[in-house]
């Protein structure tokens, strides 16, 4: 496996991890999407954009 195929595998494995962490304690997960916008993704599955202030 490349080195490149591997950070990829890795930075997948982190971003489920979070939510599932993010899941167990009630709390919300942020990242950035293909546009470059800040998501705030909660337990549920409700997104919002992060706008303003809170960026």
């Amino acid at each position: 496996m490349t080195k490149d195929k591997q950070l990829t595998k890795l930075i997948r494995l982190t971003g489920e991890r979070a939510r599932l962490e993010a899941k167990a304690n009630g709390t919300y997960v942020v990242y950035k999407d293909d546009y470059g916008k800040l998501i705030r993704e909660y337990s549920n599955g409700e997104k919002e954009y992060v706008s303003g202030k809170d960026s």
